[in-house]
């Protein structure tokens, strides 16, 4: 079993894991990328849910592929037989010479509503459903090709680095490859409670004989310097930021219209994987990430939303913001993306 580069790593995001914002990270650092959490009832059973998603890894990979980056499918649900066969399905996407492996997580830190009304996610976390997730986890590693890791939340109890790293522990015996921690309690009101516990993540790296990633409290480069010589983790990953600056493991801040570009681009290249609704919301974030504040930060959002497609995003970048910003206009694609380096918005 060989474990990927853990270093640094693309959080699983609902809706935002896409193939071509996956590939943008990889150019920019990241190690290994997650893909949203996928539902294994749907992939069994809706043709068009399957298809979208199979697309998703089929072009992704095919682009990953020529510069080495690997890509875990992550997975949910309480059934080991249903994420097994769903699992299967998805392996046969890793078939191919010199292609990048497939890797599968199980997620158990989801903390949305439709995650504990459907039982899984962050909601398995409490001890009576340990036995339970054991055997997930080893029917996964047993039953299927790519090695299986697990991203968790701590436990519900009165002591949650104890209860944490015991069930870590037992994971580990069913044949987790790796552990993530995100290391804060699920709520569904509230998906970041107070910041990440980053002792917890020490303890658990000192415990366990499996790499430890921690996943929190990273805003800035130097936070990623700081999770990790806190932590001693083997990967730090990171969600929400990378959203805004996807560079966040060069220690870069781009320029916010030259990344939205290049994330355009790649989605010309891997076209119908992204949604307009996420095309559009990654590129949301690109331009928030640094220009909330400025006065025509609103008109940009109302323009943004009025687009129909790619065609008008990118000339929505190109003309009003670029001019709103009191900067030159960009006619070309390599020049504006050619220099990533940190700029005023």
């Amino acid at each position: 079993m060989t474990i990927p580069d853990l270093t640094y790593i693309a959080a699983p995001m609902v809706k935002q894991s896409d193939a071509p914002f996956r590939l943008l990270t990889q150019r920019h650092g990241v190690t290994l990328a997650y893909t949203q959490m996928l539902d294994p009832h749907k992939l069994l059973g809706d043709r068009d849910y399957l298809e979208f998603h199979q697309r998703d890894l089929i072009f992704g990979r095919d682009a990953c592929s020529k510069m080495d980056g690997q890509v875990v499918v992550q997975l949910c649900g309480n059934d080991p037989e249903i994420i097994v066969q769903a699992g299967k399905k998805i392996q046969g996407l890793c078939s191919g010479i010199g292609r990048p492996a497939k890797l599968l997580d199980l997620n158990l830190g989801c903390p949305q509503e439709h995650a504990r009304d459907g039982h899984y996610g962050g909601y398995l976390l409490a001890k009576k459903d340990w036995p339970l997730v054991q055997t997930i986890v080893s029917a996964m590693s047993h039953l299927l090709q790519p090695p299986t890791s697990v991203k968790l939340r701590l436990c519900p109890s009165s002591s949650p680095r104890s209860s944490t790293v015991e069930f870590s522990t037992l994971l580990e015996q069913a044949g987790a490859s790796w552990i993530t921690l995100h290391a804060r309690h699920v709520s569904a009101r509230r998906r970041r409670q107070g910041a990440a516990d980053l002792d917890v993540v020490r303890t658990l790296k000192t415990a366990l004989r499996v790499p430890v990633v921690s996943n929190g409290n990273v805003r800035t480069w130097e936070d990623v310097q700081r999770n990790k010589d806190e932590t001693q983790a083997d990967g730090i990953m990171v969600g929400e930021t990378l959203l805004g600056n996807p560079c966040i493991f060069e220690n870069v801040v781009p320029d916010p219209v030259r990344v939205s570009l290049e994330y355009l681009e790649i989605c010309k290249e891997l076209p119908d994987i992204a949604t307009h609704k996420t095309i559009e919301t990654h590129v949301r974030h690109f331009i928030e990430f640094q220009c909330s504040r400025r006065p025509w930060y609103n008109k940009f959002r109302t323009a943004l939303s009025a687009c129909e497609g790619l065609h008008d995003i990118e000339h929505l970048l190109r003309t009003k913001v670029t001019r709103w910003r009191g900067k030159a206009a960009c006619k070309d694609h390599d020049t504006c993306i050619d220099d990533l380096e940190s700029t005023t918005a």
